[in-house]
């Protein structure tokens, strides 16, 4: 799970750089990165409760 919000941190730095610097395709791929990580995490805690009402 960490990974993921590793890739959702890199993701809003990507983010940030590519504003800062006008770079729009840096831009896209901190958001898209963004999006990616939150997705995992959401499914990754669905996953987690599945397991933890099977136990």
């Amino acid at each position: 799970m960490a990974e993921d919000k590793f890739e959702q941190a890199k993701g809003n730095v990507k983010e940030t750089v590519g504003n800062v610097t006008d770079n729009e395709n840096l831009e896209k791929e901190g958001k898209e990165d963004k999006a990616s990580g939150k997705v995992k995490e959401a499914v990754n805690n669905v996953i987690d409760k599945v397991k933890g009402n099977k136990e």
